[in-house]
Protein backbone atom coordinates (compact mmCIF):
# COMPACT_ATOMS: atom_id res chain seq x y z
CA UNK A 1 0.00 0.00 0.00
CA UNK A 2 1.45 3.51 -0.44
CA UNK A 3 1.93 5.45 2.07
CA UNK A 4 1.51 9.43 2.03
CA UNK A 5 3.05 9.66 5.55
CA UNK A 6 6.14 8.27 4.39
CA UNK A 7 6.77 10.44 1.20
CA UNK A 8 9.15 13.33 1.51
CA UNK A 9 7.70 16.79 2.10
CA UNK A 10 9.16 20.21 2.19
CA UNK A 11 7.82 22.91 4.73
CA UNK A 12 9.53 26.38 3.68
CA UNK A 13 13.18 25.36 3.52
CA UNK A 14 13.22 22.41 5.52
CA UNK A 15 13.23 19.46 3.53
CA UNK A 16 11.59 15.79 5.43
CA UNK A 17 12.26 12.83 3.85
CA UNK A 18 9.17 11.44 5.31
CA UNK A 19 5.61 13.49 6.65
CA UNK A 20 6.09 11.82 10.40
CA UNK A 21 6.84 14.77 13.25
CA UNK A 22 7.79 14.28 16.09
CA UNK A 23 5.53 16.46 18.25
CA UNK A 24 7.36 18.41 21.17
CA UNK A 25 7.30 16.77 24.64
CA UNK A 26 8.04 18.07 28.04
CA UNK A 27 10.05 15.45 29.71
CA UNK A 28 11.59 17.38 32.92
CA UNK A 29 15.10 15.90 32.23
CA UNK A 30 16.77 18.81 32.42
CA UNK A 31 17.57 17.78 36.28
CA UNK A 32 21.19 19.99 36.37
CA UNK A 33 21.46 23.34 38.15
CA UNK A 34 22.28 25.13 34.56
CA UNK A 35 18.38 23.32 32.99
CA UNK A 36 20.52 22.38 30.42
CA UNK A 37 19.77 19.08 28.34
CA UNK A 38 22.23 16.33 29.26
CA UNK A 39 23.85 13.23 27.06
CA UNK A 40 20.75 11.42 27.71
CA UNK A 41 19.00 13.98 25.96
CA UNK A 42 21.32 13.62 23.35
CA UNK A 43 20.56 9.95 23.04
CA UNK A 44 16.93 10.40 23.64
CA UNK A 45 16.78 12.67 20.24
CA UNK A 46 18.79 11.10 18.05
CA UNK A 47 17.12 7.72 19.02
CA UNK A 48 14.61 9.27 17.00
CA UNK A 49 16.31 10.72 14.07
CA UNK A 50 14.35 8.95 11.62
CA UNK A 51 11.43 11.43 12.00
CA UNK A 52 10.59 13.88 9.01
CA UNK A 53 11.06 16.39 11.94
CA UNK A 54 11.79 16.69 15.38
CA UNK A 55 10.00 19.97 17.24
CA UNK A 56 12.14 19.85 20.71
CA UNK A 57 10.38 19.56 23.92
CA UNK A 58 9.25 23.20 24.95
CA UNK A 59 12.15 25.15 25.59
CA UNK A 60 12.55 28.19 27.98
CA UNK A 61 13.66 32.22 26.54
CA UNK A 62 14.21 32.99 30.05
CA UNK A 63 14.51 31.99 33.72
CA UNK A 64 11.34 34.18 34.11
CA UNK A 65 9.71 32.48 31.20
CA UNK A 66 9.80 29.13 33.86
CA UNK A 67 6.75 26.93 34.79
CA UNK A 68 7.68 23.33 35.38
CA UNK A 69 10.70 21.72 37.24
CA UNK A 70 13.71 20.49 35.20
CA UNK A 71 12.30 21.85 32.02
CA UNK A 72 15.43 23.17 29.44
CA UNK A 73 16.25 26.99 28.61
CA UNK A 74 18.08 28.55 25.99
CA UNK A 75 19.35 31.88 27.67
CA UNK A 76 22.84 30.72 28.65
CA UNK A 77 25.89 29.28 27.11
CA UNK A 78 25.66 26.38 29.30
CA UNK A 79 22.21 25.45 27.43
CA UNK A 80 23.34 26.44 24.39
CA UNK A 81 25.95 23.63 24.98
CA UNK A 82 23.90 21.11 26.10
CA UNK A 83 21.44 21.77 22.93
CA UNK A 84 24.59 21.73 20.91
CA UNK A 85 24.90 17.87 21.90
CA UNK A 86 21.63 17.32 21.23
CA UNK A 87 21.30 18.50 17.53
CA UNK A 88 25.13 17.01 16.37
CA UNK A 89 23.82 13.62 17.68
CA UNK A 90 20.78 13.84 15.92
CA UNK A 91 22.19 15.06 12.62
CA UNK A 92 25.05 12.51 12.62
CA UNK A 93 21.93 10.16 12.87
CA UNK A 94 20.59 11.83 9.25
CA UNK A 95 17.51 14.00 10.89
CA UNK A 96 16.25 17.26 11.64
CA UNK A 97 15.89 19.66 14.74
CA UNK A 98 13.66 22.36 15.47
CA UNK A 99 14.04 24.12 18.72
CA UNK A 100 10.49 25.03 20.17
CA UNK A 101 10.68 28.50 22.15
CA UNK A 102 8.62 28.92 25.27
CA UNK A 103 7.99 31.11 28.06
CA UNK A 104 4.82 30.08 30.52
CA UNK A 105 3.38 33.53 31.36
CA UNK A 106 1.18 32.48 34.57
CA UNK A 107 1.04 28.81 34.48
CA UNK A 108 3.65 29.05 37.08
CA UNK A 109 4.35 29.07 40.53
CA UNK A 110 6.10 31.64 42.77
CA UNK A 111 8.98 28.80 43.71
CA UNK A 112 10.61 29.21 40.19
CA UNK A 113 11.10 32.60 40.28
CA UNK A 114 12.46 33.07 43.62
CA UNK A 115 9.55 34.06 45.66
CA UNK A 116 8.80 36.35 42.56
CA UNK A 117 5.26 36.23 40.85
CA UNK A 118 4.63 35.05 37.30
CA UNK A 119 3.88 37.48 34.97
CA UNK A 120 0.80 37.79 32.14
CA UNK A 121 -0.90 40.25 30.06
CA UNK A 122 -3.22 40.97 33.04
CA UNK A 123 -3.01 40.29 37.03
CA UNK A 124 -5.71 37.32 36.56
CA UNK A 125 -5.08 34.02 38.04
CA UNK A 126 -5.59 31.10 35.94
CA UNK A 127 -6.81 28.58 39.13
CA UNK A 128 -4.79 25.63 37.53
CA UNK A 129 -2.82 23.37 39.34
CA UNK A 130 1.08 23.25 38.47
CA UNK A 131 3.50 20.65 38.62
CA UNK A 132 6.34 21.52 41.56
CA UNK A 133 9.12 19.07 43.06
CA UNK A 134 6.63 18.77 46.40
CA UNK A 135 3.62 17.54 44.07
CA UNK A 136 0.96 20.18 42.25
CA UNK A 137 0.47 23.78 43.45
CA UNK A 138 -1.94 26.11 42.41
CA UNK A 139 -1.07 28.91 40.77
CA UNK A 140 -1.13 32.43 42.32
CA UNK A 141 -2.52 35.50 40.81
CA UNK A 142 0.19 36.58 38.28
CA UNK A 143 1.77 40.05 37.94
CA UNK A 144 0.42 42.17 35.34
CA UNK A 145 3.50 43.33 32.67
CA UNK A 146 3.97 46.74 32.05
CA UNK A 147 4.85 47.99 28.38
CA UNK A 148 8.59 47.85 29.34
CA UNK A 149 8.51 44.29 30.85
CA UNK A 150 6.69 43.02 27.40
CA UNK A 151 9.61 44.71 25.65
CA UNK A 152 12.09 42.84 27.57
CA UNK A 153 10.12 39.79 27.11
CA UNK A 154 10.00 40.16 23.31
CA UNK A 155 14.13 40.77 23.11
CA UNK A 156 14.44 37.25 25.08
CA UNK A 157 12.65 35.95 22.70
CA UNK A 158 15.14 37.25 20.06
CA UNK A 159 17.77 36.00 22.03
CA UNK A 160 16.67 32.41 22.54
CA UNK A 161 16.08 32.27 18.83
CA UNK A 162 19.92 33.14 18.17
CA UNK A 163 20.94 31.34 20.22
CA UNK A 164 19.17 28.44 18.90
CA UNK A 165 21.51 29.24 15.56
CA UNK A 166 24.34 28.69 17.83
CA UNK A 167 23.14 25.55 19.08
CA UNK A 168 22.54 23.93 15.45
CA UNK A 169 19.54 23.77 15.40
CA UNK A 170 17.35 23.42 11.41
CA UNK A 171 14.80 26.10 12.80
CA UNK A 172 12.47 27.28 15.22
CA UNK A 173 8.97 27.13 16.72
CA UNK A 174 6.94 29.40 18.20
CA UNK A 175 5.33 28.30 21.41
CA UNK A 176 1.50 30.43 20.89
CA UNK A 177 -0.75 27.22 22.45
CA UNK A 178 -1.80 25.82 25.30
CA UNK A 179 -2.80 28.79 27.38
CA UNK A 180 0.97 29.73 27.83
CA UNK A 181 2.25 33.20 27.44
CA UNK A 182 1.36 34.13 24.05
CA UNK A 183 -1.89 32.49 24.14
CA UNK A 184 -2.67 34.42 27.33
CA UNK A 185 -2.12 37.63 25.19
CA UNK A 186 -4.65 36.03 22.32
CA UNK A 187 -7.47 35.11 25.07
CA UNK A 188 -9.39 37.68 26.36
CA UNK A 189 -9.43 35.22 29.28
CA UNK A 190 -6.23 36.12 30.12
CA UNK A 191 -5.89 39.68 28.89
CA UNK A 192 -8.12 42.36 30.35
CA UNK A 193 -5.61 45.48 29.20
CA UNK A 194 -6.86 48.64 27.70
CA UNK A 195 -4.07 49.43 26.16
CA UNK A 196 -2.33 48.74 22.57
CA UNK A 197 -1.80 45.15 23.74
CA UNK A 198 -5.26 44.39 25.14
CA UNK A 199 -9.23 44.70 23.60
CA UNK A 200 -9.47 44.05 19.84
CA UNK A 201 -7.94 41.51 17.40
CA UNK A 202 -5.02 43.39 16.65
CA UNK A 203 -3.76 44.66 19.76
CA UNK A 204 -4.25 41.07 21.48
CA UNK A 205 -1.79 39.93 18.47
CA UNK A 206 0.55 42.48 19.11
CA UNK A 207 2.74 40.81 21.39
CA UNK A 208 2.86 37.21 19.01
CA UNK A 209 3.68 39.58 16.11
CA UNK A 210 6.64 41.61 17.72
CA UNK A 211 7.80 37.75 18.89
CA UNK A 212 7.46 36.94 15.38
CA UNK A 213 9.61 39.87 14.29
CA UNK A 214 12.32 38.83 16.97
CA UNK A 215 12.81 35.71 15.68
CA UNK A 216 12.80 36.24 11.99
CA UNK A 217 15.81 38.83 12.23
CA UNK A 218 17.63 35.57 13.58
CA UNK A 219 15.96 33.33 11.56
CA UNK A 220 14.72 33.11 7.93
CA UNK A 221 11.20 33.28 8.13
CA UNK A 222 11.13 29.57 5.92
CA UNK A 223 12.60 28.16 8.85
CA UNK A 224 10.26 29.11 11.74
CA UNK A 225 7.01 27.67 12.87
CA UNK A 226 4.57 28.29 15.53
CA UNK A 227 1.89 26.38 17.60
CA UNK A 228 -1.67 26.98 18.02
CA UNK A 229 -4.17 25.30 19.91
CA UNK A 230 -7.50 27.08 19.21
CA UNK A 231 -9.67 24.60 20.82
CA UNK A 232 -8.05 24.58 24.09
CA UNK A 233 -11.62 24.68 26.47
CA UNK A 234 -11.34 23.94 30.06
CA UNK A 235 -7.73 23.38 30.44
CA UNK A 236 -4.51 25.62 31.46
CA UNK A 237 -7.07 28.72 32.06
CA UNK A 238 -8.91 28.82 28.75
CA UNK A 239 -12.31 28.47 27.32
CA UNK A 240 -13.71 29.16 23.68
CA UNK A 241 -16.58 31.47 23.20
CA UNK A 242 -17.86 32.98 20.33
CA UNK A 243 -14.97 34.93 20.11
CA UNK A 244 -11.94 32.39 20.04
CA UNK A 245 -12.40 31.30 16.41
CA UNK A 246 -12.17 34.92 15.07
CA UNK A 247 -9.25 35.65 17.24
CA UNK A 248 -7.14 32.80 15.84
CA UNK A 249 -8.44 33.32 12.39
CA UNK A 250 -7.35 36.91 12.31
CA UNK A 251 -3.79 35.49 13.47
CA UNK A 252 -3.61 32.78 10.99
CA UNK A 253 -4.36 35.26 8.08
CA UNK A 254 -1.98 38.19 9.37
CA UNK A 255 0.76 35.20 9.44
CA UNK A 256 0.11 34.30 6.09
CA UNK A 257 1.68 37.77 4.92
CA UNK A 258 5.36 36.36 7.01
CA UNK A 259 6.01 33.28 4.33
CA UNK A 260 6.74 30.81 7.39
CA UNK A 261 7.52 27.26 7.40
CA UNK A 262 4.57 25.94 8.31
CA UNK A 263 1.39 26.32 11.24
CA UNK A 264 1.38 23.63 13.58
CA UNK A 265 -2.09 22.79 15.22
CA UNK A 266 -3.73 20.65 17.29
CA UNK A 267 -7.20 19.24 17.15
CA UNK A 268 -9.67 18.80 19.93
CA UNK A 269 -8.71 15.12 21.68
CA UNK A 270 -9.87 15.38 25.10
CA UNK A 271 -13.26 13.68 26.26
CA UNK A 272 -15.82 16.06 25.76
CA UNK A 273 -13.73 19.10 25.60
CA UNK A 274 -16.05 21.20 23.44
CA UNK A 275 -19.36 20.60 25.49
CA UNK A 276 -21.13 23.55 26.14
CA UNK A 277 -18.27 25.73 24.42
CA UNK A 278 -20.36 28.16 21.86
CA UNK A 279 -18.51 29.04 18.77
CA UNK A 280 -16.17 25.85 18.92
CA UNK A 281 -15.39 23.29 15.49
CA UNK A 282 -14.47 20.16 16.04
CA UNK A 283 -12.31 19.64 12.61
CA UNK A 284 -9.57 22.61 13.53
CA UNK A 285 -7.01 21.42 10.55
CA UNK A 286 -9.57 21.50 7.74
CA UNK A 287 -11.01 24.46 8.53
CA UNK A 288 -7.69 26.50 8.85
CA UNK A 289 -6.33 24.78 5.66
CA UNK A 290 -8.92 26.95 4.09
CA UNK A 291 -6.98 29.88 5.76
CA UNK A 292 -3.67 29.59 5.73
CA UNK A 293 -0.84 29.72 3.02
CA UNK A 294 1.98 27.79 4.73
CA UNK A 295 2.34 24.35 5.43
CA UNK A 296 0.63 22.97 8.04
CA UNK A 297 1.32 20.33 10.75
CA UNK A 298 -1.88 18.28 12.47
CA UNK A 299 -1.46 16.84 15.77
CA UNK A 300 -3.96 15.58 18.54
CA UNK A 301 -4.34 12.05 19.04
CA UNK A 302 -3.43 10.64 15.83
CA UNK A 303 -2.83 7.32 15.12
CA UNK A 304 -1.02 6.23 11.66
CA UNK A 305 -4.38 5.04 9.67
CA UNK A 306 -5.97 8.65 10.70
CA UNK A 307 -2.69 10.30 9.39
CA UNK A 308 -2.76 8.58 6.03
CA UNK A 309 -6.78 9.60 5.70
CA UNK A 310 -6.11 13.43 6.49
CA UNK A 311 -3.18 13.58 4.66
CA UNK A 312 -5.06 11.88 1.62
CA UNK A 313 -8.12 14.66 2.49
CA UNK A 314 -5.61 17.37 1.59
CA UNK A 315 -5.73 19.01 4.82
CA UNK A 316 -2.88 18.87 5.98
CA UNK A 317 1.38 18.39 4.51
CA UNK A 318 2.59 16.42 8.19
CA UNK A 319 1.55 14.91 11.39
CA UNK A 320 3.11 14.74 14.70
CA UNK A 321 2.82 12.03 17.19
CA UNK A 322 3.42 12.54 20.53
CA UNK A 323 2.82 9.93 23.17
CA UNK A 324 3.65 7.00 20.13
CA UNK A 325 7.20 8.96 20.29
CA UNK A 326 7.78 8.40 23.53
CA UNK A 327 7.79 4.77 23.67
CA UNK A 328 8.38 4.01 20.22
CA UNK A 329 11.61 5.88 18.66
CA UNK A 330 11.73 3.65 15.80
CA UNK A 331 7.82 5.33 14.80
CA UNK A 332 8.50 5.39 11.23
CA UNK A 333 10.42 2.31 10.91
CA UNK A 334 7.21 0.92 12.39
CA UNK A 335 4.53 2.46 10.42
CA UNK A 336 6.63 0.93 7.38
CA UNK A 337 6.54 -2.15 8.37
CA UNK A 338 3.26 -2.32 9.57
CA UNK A 339 4.70 -3.29 13.13
CA UNK A 340 3.08 -2.86 16.31
CA UNK A 341 3.77 0.46 18.70
CA UNK A 342 4.90 -0.32 22.13
CA UNK A 343 3.13 0.85 25.00
CA UNK A 344 3.95 3.71 27.14
CA UNK A 345 4.39 4.01 30.43
CA UNK A 346 2.81 7.73 31.88
CA UNK A 347 4.68 6.80 35.28
CA UNK A 348 7.99 7.99 33.42
CA UNK A 349 7.02 10.81 31.37
CA UNK A 350 7.73 13.01 34.09
CA UNK A 351 9.81 11.66 37.11
CA UNK A 352 13.76 12.03 35.47
CA UNK A 353 15.91 9.65 35.04
CA UNK A 354 16.59 7.67 32.45
CA UNK A 355 14.09 4.93 32.87
CA UNK A 356 10.96 5.25 30.55
CA UNK A 357 12.82 7.96 28.83
CA UNK A 358 15.81 6.14 26.45
CA UNK A 359 15.37 2.35 27.14
CA UNK A 360 12.29 1.45 24.72
CA UNK A 361 12.82 -1.24 22.65
CA UNK A 362 13.32 -1.06 18.54
CA UNK A 363 12.52 -3.47 15.87
CA UNK A 364 16.09 -4.22 15.92
CA UNK A 365 16.11 -5.25 19.85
Amino acid sequence: MNSRLLEPVRLGALELPNRVVMAPLTRCRADNPEFAPTESTARYYAQRASAGLIVSEATIVSAQGRGYPYTPGIWSDAQVTGWRGVTDAVHAAGGRIVCQLWHCGRLSLTEFHDGELPVAPSAVNAEWKMFSAQGLKTTPTPHALSREEIAAIVADFGRAARNAVLAGFDGVEIHSSNGYLIHQFFSPLANRRDDEYGGSHANRARFFFEVLDAVAAEWSPSRIGFRLNPMMNRFHGMRVDEDTLPMFEYVVRRANAHELAYLHLTEPYLPNQLDGAVGAIDDVTRHFRDIATMAIVTNGGFDQARAEAALAAGICDAVAFGRPYISNPDLVERFRAGAPLNEWDADTFYQGGDRGYIDYPTLGG
